[in-house]
């Protein structure tokens, strides 16, 4: 009987070495919820947008600064929505564009209410809004959360023409007035994006991804009247206008779910 036993205790613990040695360690992919901090760069083309569009307003690059919240799918589909914030540059030609703020002299100046320069700036600021969808393609079975992304956003973006004075008060470009000649308009924007997502499979703090997009943007003005001579502008801006972006983007992400899981095969 003894001799029995020690048999079975040998095969048992020969079955388990040979079971231990067959595991087969696979990382998985995660599902989970995401949010992100993202910078970027824009560029408007010149070449493809409508003539008075941002690209004619405000001389590019712009720098954008945004917040993105998503889920990750175990498929690695993607869904998404993000706010940014777009800073551009002074407005392109403001002193013929506004020549009743400006003083008529050699070197033009707003003049404010005690008689100095107001030292006037005027920069292009945007904000939009997008939801959209994607998904990630593997490049490694090591990795299966990291790949080519590729991905669709439509929402909308609001831009006009910021107006910054110093201490000094400037009523012809202030409150009612200023509505005259910021410009502000507001429309659809379509935007397909490619890139490269990385998740870590040990790091929850190092994750990101690096995208180049290009963004359509149908937008018209929401003001009743607009003043811009150069534009040849004085009453209402019925005119649809086109801008083409290219922009580079690069994003922080922060997973909400724990670290990746593995998946474990006995045979």
């Amino acid at each position: 009987m003894f001799y029995r036993f020690k048999l079975a205790l040998l095969a048992f613990v020969v079955g388990s070495c040979s079971l231990q040695a067959q595991v087969k360690l696979t990382q998985d992919t995660l599902s989970t919820p995401f949010i992100g901090f993202n910078f970027s760069t824009l560029f408007a083309s010149e070449k493809f947008s409508t003539e008075g569009g941002m690209s004619t307003l405000y001389p590019s690059p712009y720098l954008g600064f945004g917040l993105e919240a998503g889920y990750k799918f175990k498929s690695n589909w993607l869904l998404s929505a993000d706010g940014t914030l777009v800073i551009g540059h002074d407005l392109n030609d403001k002193e013929q564009r506004m020549p009743a703020v400006y003083s008529r002299d050699s070197s033009p100046i707003v003049i404010g209410t005690n008689g100095t320069d107001a030292n006037m700036s005027c920069y292009n600021r945007a904000l939009a809004f997008r939801i959209g969808g994607g998904r990630i393609f593997t490049l490694s079975s090591k990795n299966p959360n990291s790949g080519i992304m590729l991905r669709a956003l439509a929402g909308m973006m609001q831009q006009k023409t910021i107006f910054l004075l110093n201490d000094v008060k400037a009523p012809q470009i202030q409150d009612d007035y200023a509505r005259l000649y910021d410009h502000k308009r507001r429309g659809f924007t379509l935007t397909e994006s490619v890139g490269y997502w990385f998740m870590s499979n040990n790091y929850n703090f190092f994750n990101f991804y690096i995208a180049f997009e290009v963004t359509q943007c149908w937008n018209h003005s929401v003001r009743d009247y607009v003043l811009d001579p150069v534009m040849g502008l004085h009453g209402a801006d019925n005119t649809h206008y086109f801008d083409l972006l290219y922009t580079i983007k690069i994003n922080w992400m922060f997973p909400l779910k724990g670290k990746t899981a593995y998946d474990y095969y006995f045979f």
